[in-house]
Formats: C-alpha cells, structure tokens, sequence
C-alpha cells in the first residue's frame, strides 16, 4: 500500500483551506441562525422557548455513556485513516455503527422510563405545558437516536477532512430552521408542539444526506453485519474511561440547566437558552477552526510526527483563542443592547448569562487541542480520573450555592473556577503521557493570550465607561473599537515573527487577487 506522508507545508494548506471553508459556512449560519433564534423566541414566547431548551437538556444527561463512545468511535477511525490500513477501517466503521445501533436500543429504554418520570414529577414546567412538554420530550429522543446512528458516519467526513460536506448540509439545515421558525407563526394549533416536530423532520432529512455523502464517497462506510469483538473491547475500554470526562460535561452543561429551572422556573432557562445562542454563534468560529486543526493532530500522533503536532498544539490553542477574542469582546461590551438589537423580547439574566458563558468559553479555548492529543493517544485513564473528577464537582457545587440562595448566575461561576482547575490539571497530566512542556505552554500560550486579552481591553473599557451604549452609533463605535483593538494586540503581541509574516503574506495575495 502507499504511504503518503505530506509535508507540513501541505498539512497548513489542509488546515487552512478547510478552515476558511468551515468560516464561509459559519459567516452564513450565524446570521441566519441569529435572526431564527429572534422569531422563535417571539413566536413561542420566553415560556415556551424555555420549556423547549430544558426538556432537550433532559434527553442530553441521558447520552452520557453515547457520547463517550462517540469519542471512542471518532479516535479510531481518524487513527486508522492515518495508519492507512483500509480493511481495518472498514472493520472499525461497520463495528462502531453495529455498537451504536445497541446503544439507541438502551437508552431509548432509559428515557421512556426513567426520563419521563423526571420530566413529569421533578421538573418545574406549568401543568397546562405538560402535555407540549411531553411532545417535546419524545420529538427530542427520536431526534438523539438519529444523531446516534450517524455519529460513526460523520467521524468518517471529519476524519477525511471533507469540511466540504458539512459546509453544504449545514446551510441546508440552517435555511431549513428558518423556514421552520416563519411555518410556526402561523396559527396551526400549538405552536411548541408543530416546533418540536418540525425541528425533527429537519433533522431525519439532514442526517438522510449526511449519510448519502459517506455511502458515496468513503469506501469503508458500505455497511457490513461485521462485529469485531477486539475492536468492541478495545473501544468500550476506551468509552469506558472517557465516559468519566464526557458525563463530568454533560452534567455541568444540563445539570447545570435542570438546577436552573429546579430553583427558578422556565422563563430563567430561557435566559440560558438565549446565551447559548450568542456563545454558538461565536464559538462556532473557533469549533470549525478545530474541526479542521484535529484530525492533523491525531494523525501527526499516529505516523510519530511528535515535535510538529507539538507545533500544531501550540499554535493551534492561541489561534483558536484569539479568533474568539476578537468575536467575544465587543460582544461583551455591548450585550444588554445587541441582545435588545438582536431579540426585542430580553429574558431576565439573558445579559449577564451571555458575557458569564463567553468568559467560560474563551478559558475553554485553550484546552480543545489539549484534549484531541489526550484522546489520540488512547491513554486516558489517569487523565479522565482527575480532570473528569474536578469537573463532576460542578454540579454539586452549584446545586450548595443555589440552595444558599445565590443567583443563577452562580452556576457559571462554578463553571469557570473549575475550568481553570482542570486546565492545570491537563497540562500535568500531558507532561506526564507525552512530554508537553509545561513552562513552555505557559509561557507561549497562558502568558501570551492573557497580555494580548489585558491590552486588548483597555480601550473599549475606557470607551464603554465614557459613552452609555444606547444607540446604534454607540453601539457601533464599541465594536469597532473592540475590534480594532483586539486585533492590534493580537498582531503585535500575540504573533511571531513567523505568524507576522504569514499573515503579511496572506494579505498580500488577497490584496493582489482584488486588483
């Protein structure tokens, strides 16, 4: 068989290309994902909308041993795709969509049972809701049964680096849900119910092409009745350990909602649910530029390329945390009026929510391509133990705090103490498993992104202090302030020499290809 082995120049034209495939795609999805999340919420009502956010949370703490094994399934194929052993990928993508197919059978189970019992007795929801509710509740666990069966396909476009296809299916899923949020404002009957409904007929066509894609294109996704019992033992064994890191997640996320609505009702869970929102429009930058940047990483383990996946990870983390700096401050400097630009209808807490959750997702940043080298080595035991452990903490710290009588804004709190807990955790264990330089990361990466983040702020806060932002103009010149900002102390600062002349270089092209 031929052994490809592209040199690093190609891997960064890879990275870069899917990239800005990834940023075209998200460009688009953002401003329609925005202006959906503006109808729905007018059209459901902040009650409604609530509702709707808490009860997919319910379905979400069942997928915890799914998603474990998502990690597990993702991790073989794109290290397989890098040994290129072809028959040991067929093997494994027949294998895992055989697992997967297990899993939705059980948890399935678990849902109608112990799921429903939660959601009818447990939860704050008005009983004249309770029967949307439930609607809801079984639209949403045919929907993650579906996404359950896909996963192994969708590992299969990652692990190919085929951003193409997402690209294209994500825009049709996209225009969809604004399609979606005009049919529900027409008085069909109940508005909850015809949205949960609508919601999973959108997602069975979208993973129906998804996995059209994959039968077209990838050879190894030609469906076999093939289980391999060394490759099920080997990723239940993986799964296993991971499971702790992946439950230690949900629960902070959507135990985190659940608590919210236990001790403040729908309408605060709305409030989460319009954060999200803002954190997924920005985030999703910084998810794409991963999609792209993991599977060089996990590949570079594979074939031993240790010193450039090294490289990668380094450059990689502070990329991915100024892309969100540059998205992220002038968001928060502007949030109670972009949220009332953006929604008109702003639920209690929305603003405070929305900056707590991007302080949290921009910490976050930096251990992304931390956790695709752990996970790439398969040597996660000891590393889910302690970083899995310190993040079950969340859920319990916050549920002491809210019964003290803390405001919900706690919960987020908890959430980015924790984070900075388990980053440090992160980098001992990685020392430990494969060498990483602590002094190194620190000084390249926790040092340089905290300078760039101090010099970046100081002029949109002297601004934000002088000008009240209620206004389009105002509004306007923060922004533009932020980012002007942000993006100066990134260049001067955060780059290298090298970066420097990269971007130079790139401008260059672009400038010339424009005139």
């Amino acid at each position: 068989m031929q052994n490809h082995n592209p040199t690093y120049s190609e891997n960064n034209k890879r990275i870069a290309k899917n990239t800005f495939l990834l940023y075209i795609r998200m460009l688009l999805l953002m401003l329609i994902s925005l202006y959906t999340s503006r109808i729905v919420l007018n059209a459901l009502g902040v009650e409604n909308y609530g509702i709707y956010n808490v009860v997919g949370g319910v379905v979400a703490m069942f997928s915890l041993l799914s998603g474990s094994l998502s990690s597990a399934i993702s991790r073989y194929i794109t290290f397989e795709l890098g040994n290129g052993d072809t028959n040991r990928l067929k093997q494994i993508f027949s294998t895992a969509v055989n697992v997967q197919l297990i899993l939705i059978i059980i948890i399935t189970i678990l849902l109608e049972t112990v799921g429903f019992w939660f959601l009818n007795y447990k939860m704050i929801i008005p009983q004249e809701r309770l029967s949307a509710a439930n609607w809801v509740f079984q639209f949403s666990i045919i929907t993650f049964a579906v996404n359950l069966w896909s996963v192994p396909y969708n590992a299969t476009i990652v692990a190919h680096e085929r951003m193409s296809a997402f690209a294209y299916i994500s825009i049709f899923d996209a225009v969809a849900k604004l399609a979606i949020a005009f049919v529900i404002q027409i008085n069909l009957g109940d508005r909850l119910i015809y949205y949960g409904a609508l919601v999973l007929l959108v997602g069975l066509i979208q993973r129906f092409l998804y996995t059209l894609y994959c039968v077209k294109h990838f050879v190894e996704c030609k469906y076999q009745m093939h289980f391999d019992r060394k490759t099920i033992i080997e990723m239940f064994r993986f799964a296993g350990w991971n499971f702790i890191g992946v439950s230690s997640v949900v629960l902070r996320d959507q135990g985190g909602n659940i608590l919210i609505n236990m001790f403040f009702g729908p309408a605060v869970n709305a409030a989460r649910g319009i954060a999200m929102s803002v954190n997924s429009a920005v985030n999703g930058f910084v998810l794409n530029f991963m999609t792209a940047l993991n599977p060089q990483i996990t590949k570079n383990y594979a074939s031993g390329n240790f010193d450039y996946m090294f490289r990668l990870v380094f450059q990689g983390t502070r990329l991915s945390y100024y892309i969100l700096l540059v998205l992220a401050l002038p968001v928060i400097f502007t949030t109670p009026y972009l949220l009332h630009l953006w929604l008109g209808i702003v639920p209690e807490h929305a603003s405070n929510f929305s900056r707590l959750v991007l302080i949290f997702t921009m910490n976050e940043s930096l251990a992304s391509p931390l956790i695709t080298v752990m996970l790439a080595t398969g040597k996660i035991k000891k590393y889910q133990l302690v970083v899995g452990g310190l993040q079950l903490l969340n859920l319990p710290l916050s549920y002491v705090g809210l019964k003290f009588g803390f405001p919900p804004e706690f919960v987020f709190v908890v959430a980015f103490c924790v984070s900075i807990l388990c980053e440090f955790a992160r980098l001992i264990m990685l020392k430990n498993i494969v060498g990483l330089s602590i002094r190194s990361f620190l000084k390249d990466v926790y040092l340089n992104v905290l300078i760039v983040t101090l010099l970046a702020s100081i002029l949109p806060f002297v601004m934000y202090r002088i000008i009240l932002c209620d206004n389009l103009l105002s509004f306007a010149m923060l922004c533009a302030c932020s980012v002007l900002s942000s993006v100066l102390a990134i260049y001067f600062i955060g780059c290298t020499r090298h970066d420097r002349l990269i971007v130079k270089s790139f401008i260059h092209r672009v400038f010339h290809k424009i005139i």
